[in-house]
């Protein structure tokens, strides 16, 4: 039987090191650091992590709104969405996150991008 993308992230413990480490990104990324400029670092960590687990076969641990919910009304634009995926990108190389692992949830992410620029 092959593991879930959340096994091959590493389950809870890889998986929350990658949100951790995205979060530092994104709070340090000039084109979206913005964004974040008022929020509480540490809830920031934990939704994304219980986001990303959930989402890649993990047990359902996210009690956040949906994707389109949380982002209406912002108006991502296309950089900004790159400069979060480019994020991604970083925390899972930085993890040591195999190439197929990569691709397979980035393109999760890119699968969303509807919900999320200029909603």
């Amino acid at each position: 039987m092959s593991q879930t993308l959340f096994e091959r992230l590493g389950g809870t413990e890889g998986i929350t090191k990658i949100a951790s480490d995205l979060t530092d990104y994104h709070v340090a990324h000039k084109a979206i650091a913005t964004r974040f400029a008022n929020s509480d670092i540490s809830k920031l960590k934990n939704a994304f992590a219980t986001f990303i687990i959930s989402g890649t076969g993990g047990p359902n641990v996210y009690k956040g709104m949906d994707v389109l919910s949380a982002h209406k009304g912002m108006n991502i634009s296309a950089v900004e969405f790159m400069a979060v995926l480019d994020n991604v990108l970083a925390a899972l190389k930085k993890n040591n996150i195999a190439q197929r692992e990569q691709e397979e949830f980035l393109y999760i992410l890119y699968s969303m991008r509807s919900q999320v620029v200029l909603v």
